[in-house]
Protein backbone atom coordinates (compact mmCIF):
# COMPACT_ATOMS: atom_id res chain seq x y z
CA UNK A 1 0.00 0.00 0.00
CA UNK A 2 1.26 3.45 -0.80
CA UNK A 3 0.38 6.37 1.42
CA UNK A 4 -0.47 9.75 0.00
CA UNK A 5 2.44 12.23 0.16
CA UNK A 6 0.79 14.47 2.79
CA UNK A 7 0.02 11.47 4.95
CA UNK A 8 3.56 10.17 4.71
CA UNK A 9 5.13 13.57 5.37
CA UNK A 10 3.06 14.27 8.44
CA UNK A 11 3.55 10.76 9.72
CA UNK A 12 7.30 11.13 9.41
CA UNK A 13 7.36 14.41 11.27
CA UNK A 14 5.34 13.12 14.21
CA UNK A 15 5.81 9.36 14.31
CA UNK A 16 9.50 9.37 13.44
CA UNK A 17 10.38 12.05 15.98
CA UNK A 18 8.51 10.11 18.63
CA UNK A 19 10.34 6.97 17.58
CA UNK A 20 13.64 8.68 18.29
CA UNK A 21 12.92 8.38 21.99
CA UNK A 22 11.88 4.72 21.72
CA UNK A 23 13.94 1.98 23.27
CA UNK A 24 13.27 -0.98 21.03
CA UNK A 25 15.99 -3.60 21.31
CA UNK A 26 18.35 -3.99 18.37
CA UNK A 27 18.15 -7.56 17.12
CA UNK A 28 19.77 -9.30 14.18
CA UNK A 29 18.47 -7.54 11.07
CA UNK A 30 18.75 -7.96 7.32
CA UNK A 31 21.72 -5.61 6.90
CA UNK A 32 23.59 -6.89 9.95
CA UNK A 33 23.17 -10.46 8.65
CA UNK A 34 24.75 -9.38 5.36
CA UNK A 35 27.64 -7.57 7.05
CA UNK A 36 28.41 -10.36 9.49
CA UNK A 37 28.26 -13.19 6.94
CA UNK A 38 31.42 -15.22 6.55
CA UNK A 39 32.00 -16.75 3.13
CA UNK A 40 28.95 -17.76 1.14
CA UNK A 41 25.89 -17.53 3.35
CA UNK A 42 22.40 -18.43 2.10
CA UNK A 43 20.92 -16.37 4.94
CA UNK A 44 22.96 -13.32 3.97
CA UNK A 45 22.09 -13.72 0.29
CA UNK A 46 18.40 -14.04 1.14
CA UNK A 47 18.55 -10.97 3.38
CA UNK A 48 20.29 -8.92 0.69
CA UNK A 49 17.78 -10.02 -1.94
CA UNK A 50 14.88 -8.98 0.30
CA UNK A 51 16.45 -5.57 0.85
CA UNK A 52 17.00 -5.12 -2.88
CA UNK A 53 13.39 -6.01 -3.65
CA UNK A 54 12.25 -3.46 -1.08
CA UNK A 55 14.51 -0.58 -2.04
CA UNK A 56 14.63 -0.60 -5.85
CA UNK A 57 12.50 2.53 -6.18
CA UNK A 58 15.21 4.96 -4.95
CA UNK A 59 17.62 3.42 -7.48
CA UNK A 60 15.12 3.84 -10.32
CA UNK A 61 14.37 7.43 -9.24
CA UNK A 62 18.08 8.29 -9.21
CA UNK A 63 18.55 6.91 -12.72
CA UNK A 64 15.56 8.81 -14.10
CA UNK A 65 16.91 12.06 -12.69
CA UNK A 66 20.24 11.27 -14.32
CA UNK A 67 18.38 11.54 -17.62
CA UNK A 68 17.87 7.89 -18.52
CA UNK A 69 14.61 7.11 -20.34
CA UNK A 70 12.20 5.00 -18.32
CA UNK A 71 12.87 1.76 -20.20
CA UNK A 72 16.64 2.17 -19.98
CA UNK A 73 16.40 3.06 -16.29
CA UNK A 74 14.51 -0.19 -15.73
CA UNK A 75 17.22 -2.13 -17.55
CA UNK A 76 19.99 -0.49 -15.55
CA UNK A 77 18.10 -1.13 -12.30
CA UNK A 78 17.78 -4.79 -13.25
CA UNK A 79 21.44 -4.99 -14.24
CA UNK A 80 22.60 -3.34 -11.03
CA UNK A 81 20.65 -5.69 -8.78
CA UNK A 82 21.54 -8.71 -10.93
CA UNK A 83 25.23 -7.98 -10.41
CA UNK A 84 24.76 -7.31 -6.72
CA UNK A 85 22.73 -10.46 -6.07
CA UNK A 86 24.67 -12.83 -8.33
CA UNK A 87 28.18 -12.06 -7.11
CA UNK A 88 29.63 -15.12 -5.37
CA UNK A 89 31.23 -13.15 -2.52
CA UNK A 90 29.75 -10.62 -0.14
CA UNK A 91 33.16 -9.14 0.70
CA UNK A 92 32.47 -5.97 -1.29
CA UNK A 93 29.16 -5.51 0.49
CA UNK A 94 30.75 -5.95 3.92
CA UNK A 95 33.17 -3.11 3.22
CA UNK A 96 30.23 -0.80 3.92
CA UNK A 97 30.10 -0.79 7.72
CA UNK A 98 27.19 1.56 8.15
CA UNK A 99 24.02 2.14 6.21
CA UNK A 100 22.46 0.24 3.33
CA UNK A 101 21.21 3.57 1.96
CA UNK A 102 24.78 4.86 1.52
CA UNK A 103 26.12 1.56 0.23
CA UNK A 104 23.53 1.19 -2.53
CA UNK A 105 24.02 4.73 -3.82
CA UNK A 106 27.81 4.36 -3.86
CA UNK A 107 27.59 0.94 -5.51
CA UNK A 108 25.18 2.28 -8.13
CA UNK A 109 27.52 5.14 -9.05
CA UNK A 110 30.38 2.68 -9.44
CA UNK A 111 28.18 0.38 -11.51
CA UNK A 112 27.20 3.23 -13.85
CA UNK A 113 30.81 4.31 -14.31
CA UNK A 114 31.84 0.71 -15.00
CA UNK A 115 29.03 0.27 -17.52
CA UNK A 116 29.98 3.49 -19.26
CA UNK A 117 33.54 2.26 -19.59
CA UNK A 118 32.14 -0.80 -21.31
CA UNK A 119 29.95 1.30 -23.61
CA UNK A 120 26.90 0.82 -21.41
CA UNK A 121 26.70 -2.93 -22.11
CA UNK A 122 23.95 -3.36 -19.52
CA UNK A 123 23.71 -6.74 -17.88
CA UNK A 124 20.19 -8.09 -17.71
CA UNK A 125 20.70 -10.81 -15.15
CA UNK A 126 21.06 -13.55 -17.78
CA UNK A 127 17.61 -12.71 -19.08
CA UNK A 128 15.94 -13.02 -15.70
CA UNK A 129 14.23 -9.94 -14.30
CA UNK A 130 15.01 -10.18 -10.61
CA UNK A 131 13.08 -7.17 -9.39
CA UNK A 132 9.46 -6.67 -10.39
CA UNK A 133 9.02 -3.17 -11.77
CA UNK A 134 5.55 -3.66 -13.20
CA UNK A 135 3.96 -2.09 -10.12
CA UNK A 136 5.53 1.25 -11.01
CA UNK A 137 2.50 3.34 -11.87
CA UNK A 138 2.38 5.58 -14.92
CA UNK A 139 2.00 8.68 -12.78
CA UNK A 140 5.17 7.75 -10.86
CA UNK A 141 7.07 7.58 -14.13
CA UNK A 142 5.92 11.13 -14.84
CA UNK A 143 6.87 12.30 -11.35
CA UNK A 144 10.41 11.06 -11.91
CA UNK A 145 10.98 12.89 -15.18
CA UNK A 146 14.41 14.59 -15.45
CA UNK A 147 12.69 17.99 -15.51
CA UNK A 148 12.38 17.75 -11.72
CA UNK A 149 14.55 20.52 -10.21
CA UNK A 150 15.87 18.27 -7.44
CA UNK A 151 19.29 16.70 -7.85
CA UNK A 152 19.56 12.96 -8.44
CA UNK A 153 20.96 12.49 -4.93
CA UNK A 154 18.11 14.46 -3.36
CA UNK A 155 15.53 12.43 -5.27
CA UNK A 156 17.26 9.22 -4.21
CA UNK A 157 17.19 10.29 -0.56
CA UNK A 158 13.55 11.37 -0.67
CA UNK A 159 12.40 8.21 -2.43
CA UNK A 160 14.36 6.19 0.13
CA UNK A 161 12.58 7.93 3.01
CA UNK A 162 9.18 7.51 1.38
CA UNK A 163 9.86 3.83 0.77
CA UNK A 164 10.66 3.30 4.45
CA UNK A 165 7.43 5.01 5.50
CA UNK A 166 5.36 3.17 2.90
CA UNK A 167 6.79 -0.09 4.23
CA UNK A 168 5.73 0.87 7.76
CA UNK A 169 2.13 1.60 6.74
CA UNK A 170 2.01 -1.53 4.59
CA UNK A 171 3.08 -3.70 7.53
CA UNK A 172 0.56 -2.01 9.80
CA UNK A 173 -2.21 -2.56 7.30
CA UNK A 174 -1.33 -6.25 7.05
CA UNK A 175 -1.50 -6.57 10.84
CA UNK A 176 -4.88 -4.86 11.07
CA UNK A 177 -6.30 -6.84 8.15
CA UNK A 178 -5.11 -10.11 9.70
CA UNK A 179 -6.91 -9.15 12.92
CA UNK A 180 -10.10 -8.33 11.01
CA UNK A 181 -9.71 -4.58 11.57
CA UNK A 182 -9.17 -3.30 8.03
CA UNK A 183 -11.83 -0.59 8.39
CA UNK A 184 -10.27 0.58 11.66
CA UNK A 185 -6.85 0.84 10.00
CA UNK A 186 -8.23 2.93 7.14
CA UNK A 187 -9.95 5.23 9.62
CA UNK A 188 -6.97 5.62 11.95
CA UNK A 189 -4.68 6.32 9.01
CA UNK A 190 -6.87 9.32 8.18
CA UNK A 191 -5.93 10.83 11.52
CA UNK A 192 -2.23 10.87 10.72
CA UNK A 193 -1.98 13.97 8.49
CA UNK A 194 -3.13 16.34 11.27
CA UNK A 195 -3.94 18.96 8.65
CA UNK A 196 -7.00 21.11 7.90
CA UNK A 197 -9.70 18.99 6.33
CA UNK A 198 -8.70 15.77 8.10
CA UNK A 199 -11.57 14.10 9.98
CA UNK A 200 -11.74 14.52 13.73
CA UNK A 201 -11.67 11.63 16.16
CA UNK A 202 -15.35 12.36 16.84
CA UNK A 203 -16.18 11.98 13.14
CA UNK A 204 -14.22 8.74 12.94
CA UNK A 205 -15.98 7.45 16.05
CA UNK A 206 -19.40 8.23 14.59
CA UNK A 207 -18.53 6.57 11.30
CA UNK A 208 -17.37 3.36 13.00
CA UNK A 209 -20.07 3.51 15.67
CA UNK A 210 -17.49 3.66 18.43
CA UNK A 211 -17.04 6.02 21.36
CA UNK A 212 -14.56 8.87 21.09
CA UNK A 213 -12.61 7.42 23.99
CA UNK A 214 -12.34 4.07 22.19
CA UNK A 215 -11.04 5.82 19.06
CA UNK A 216 -8.60 7.86 21.14
CA UNK A 217 -7.19 4.71 22.71
CA UNK A 218 -7.11 2.89 19.37
CA UNK A 219 -5.21 5.75 17.75
CA UNK A 220 -2.74 5.86 20.64
CA UNK A 221 -2.02 2.16 20.15
CA UNK A 222 -1.81 2.74 16.38
CA UNK A 223 0.81 5.45 16.84
CA UNK A 224 2.79 3.37 19.32
CA UNK A 225 2.88 0.43 16.93
CA UNK A 226 3.76 2.74 14.05
CA UNK A 227 6.78 4.02 15.95
CA UNK A 228 7.89 0.49 16.78
CA UNK A 229 7.59 -0.73 13.19
CA UNK A 230 9.41 2.36 11.92
CA UNK A 231 12.37 1.57 14.16
CA UNK A 232 12.34 -2.03 12.94
CA UNK A 233 12.39 -0.93 9.32
CA UNK A 234 15.25 1.49 9.98
CA UNK A 235 17.13 -1.20 11.92
CA UNK A 236 16.96 -3.47 8.87
CA UNK A 237 19.10 -1.00 6.93
CA UNK A 238 21.85 -0.17 9.45
CA UNK A 239 24.68 -2.12 11.05
CA UNK A 240 24.58 -1.07 14.70
CA UNK A 241 22.02 0.17 17.26
CA UNK A 242 23.71 3.56 17.37
CA UNK A 243 22.91 4.10 13.69
CA UNK A 244 19.13 3.89 14.16
CA UNK A 245 18.66 7.32 15.71
CA UNK A 246 20.92 8.94 13.12
CA UNK A 247 18.93 7.36 10.30
CA UNK A 248 15.65 8.46 11.86
CA UNK A 249 16.90 12.03 12.10
CA UNK A 250 18.08 11.86 8.52
CA UNK A 251 14.69 10.56 7.42
CA UNK A 252 12.90 13.42 9.17
CA UNK A 253 15.25 15.96 7.61
CA UNK A 254 14.72 14.57 4.11
CA UNK A 255 10.92 14.42 4.43
CA UNK A 256 10.62 17.92 5.86
CA UNK A 257 13.01 19.50 3.34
Amino acid sequence: MSAAPNEVTSTAASGASSALSGGAAFTTTHWSVVLEAQGESPAAQEALEKLCRTYWRPIFAFLRRQGLPSTEAEDVTQGFFAQLLERRSLDAVRKEKGRLRSYLLGALKYFLADEQRRAMAIKRGKGQRLISLEELRADERIDMEPSDPMTAEMIYERRWALTVLERVLSRLKDEYVAAGNAALFDALKELLPDEPGSPSQAEIAARLQMTENAIRQAFYRFRQRYQSVLREEIANTVATPGDIEDELRHLITVIEA
